[in-house]
């Protein structure tokens, strides 16, 4: 089915997936993860309400409770999935997606993401295939399970400490709406913190450039010393530096290190995907951390991280990891910790842009997507044809090619969700970057 993803279960809604797909999701959820209560949560995208209904409708058929837990963000959910013990859970939102699409993240115990490959290629199966069997004398309830005021106290007690910067919040009309003001302080300036399921100013994907034109604008207005803005569910967050120049999200995983491995002196894992600059590597290797590489998307990265124990992880999609958060991400936790570091670094007379310009080294393309119909072909001669050109020092077939070279290196890699072959390179030089990207543009046109 169309809907169902490597990640979760997202498309528009009325045409890629409905309400029966939804009631049957909702049906055959407490057998798949052999439970009697599922937690669930929503956003304010405009279907949301009709989706809830009908998923609950299908769980409390199937003879299982629903734990309401209202109108929430994302990591909310993650962080009530694994503190109170539910087998499973579910959050309705497509995320950063247009405002017509619509989806379903599945959790099951401690928060572990139910992948395509843990869970959802089963769920799909039930869905098309498998009868309905109702069983009127087993009817499950639905409880109201609001959480709100003591999920925001469990991000004050990470202490926001940033008085001292003057600060620009974009919520993306989308569900940091929630808790962004009462988490971060009401002396910044906020925009577009009204939750509005039409996203009036812009959709909430903080990725596209168009998206962050308005930050952008704000940080220059108010001559901030950072912007911050967050996507529609709240589990990502981005940064523009006092100039206003965004900060590709994976330079800020090293900044992270100054919190976790020098001042709470916690030397361990941390993990990173696989298009991570190795300027990251190098800032936190410096500081004792044991770095690891791996797959893309939450699904992988949540499981990876609790594997290796893993103190924090990131990735160039702007999630962040914590094994204080259950090993899930949270993007208004990360905005915290990352924001407590830069007043830091202010007081010592450091900008944000100089903060950066520390950590990156080296020149990068940023992903770039090609539409291409055989994706696997073209990655294949692309990886052959680097290979036979000189010696490699890493190679990595995971997610795609990440192959390293002793001055570049690149990673190449198909889209789960989309038509798109996507490749991100890194260079020590700019002439040498651009030189190996026209290189690829050739071999693909």
């Amino acid at each position: 089915m169309k809907a169902f993803k490597a990640y979760d279960i997202r498309g528009e809604y009325g045409v890629d997936f409905d309400k029966e797909v939804v009631y049957k999701i909702g049906f055959f959820l407490p057998d798949l993860l052999k439970t009697d209560k599922v937690l669930v949560g929503r956003d304010i995208r405009l279907s949301s309400p009709e989706i809830f209904e009908v998923l609950v409708s299908g769980i409390t058929d199937a003879g299982a409770d629903v734990y309401n837990l209202g109108l929430a963000t994302t990591p909310m959910v993650y962080y009530f999935t694994a503190k109170d013990h539910f087998e499973a859970s579910v959050q309705i939102t497509a995320s950063h997606n247009p405002k017509h699409h619509n989806g379903l993240k599945i959790s099951k115990a401690n928060a572990l993401p139910v992948g395509y490959e843990t869970g959802l290629k089963e769920l799909e199966y039930k869905v098309e295939h498998q009868e309905i069997v109702l069983n009127p004398s087993n009817k499950g309830r639905l409880i109201d399970y609001q959480r709100y005021d003591e999920y925001k106290q469990f991000l004050l007690t990470y202490s926001p400490n940033f008085d001292n910067l003057n600060i620009v919040v974009d919520c993306s009309n989308g569900m940091s709406a929630l808790l962004a003001e009462p988490v971060l302080g009401n002396h910044h300036t906020y925009i577009n913190n009204v939750m509005n399921g039409n996203f009036p100013a812009h959709e909430p994907n903080p990725l596209e450039p168009e998206n962050i034109v308005q930050l952008q604008q704000e940080v220059k207005k108010h001559k901030a010393d950072v912007g911050v803005i967050f996507d529609g569910d709240a589990d990502r967050v981005m940064f523009v530096d006092e100039n206003a120049n965004f900060i590709s999200p994976d330079l800020m995983i090293a900044l992270l290190g100054h919190y976790f491995l020098e001042q709470r002196q916690e030397k361990g894992n941390v993990l990173f995907d696989i298009r991570t600059s190795n300027s990251v590597k190098e800032y936190l290797s410096k500081m004792g951390a044991k770095t690891n590489i791996w797959k893309v998307g939450r699904a992988y990265a949540a499981l990876k991280l609790r594997e290796i124990d893993g103190v924090f992880g990131g990735e160039l999609a702007g999630h962040y990891y914590f094994r204080d958060f259950f090993y899930s991400d949270s993007g208004l936790l990360a905005a915290i910790l990352l924001l407590n570091i830069i007043a830091d670094f202010k007081q010592k007379g450091i900008s944000l842009s100089e903060l950066i310009a520390g950590v990156k080294r080296y020149a990068n393309s940023g992903e770039i997507n090609f539409v291409v119909e055989n994706k696997l072909n073209v990655m294949e001669k692309i990886k052959d044809f680097f290979c036979s050109q000189e010696q490699y020092v890493n190679f990595y077939d995971f997610d795609g090619y990440r192959i390293e070279f002793e001055k570049w290196w690149f990673n190449i890699r198909p889209s789960n969700t989309e038509p798109y072959l996507r490749f991100i390179a890194e260079a020590e030089t700019e002439e040498l970057l651009c030189q190996k990207i026209n290189t690829v543009k050739t071999m693909i046109y």
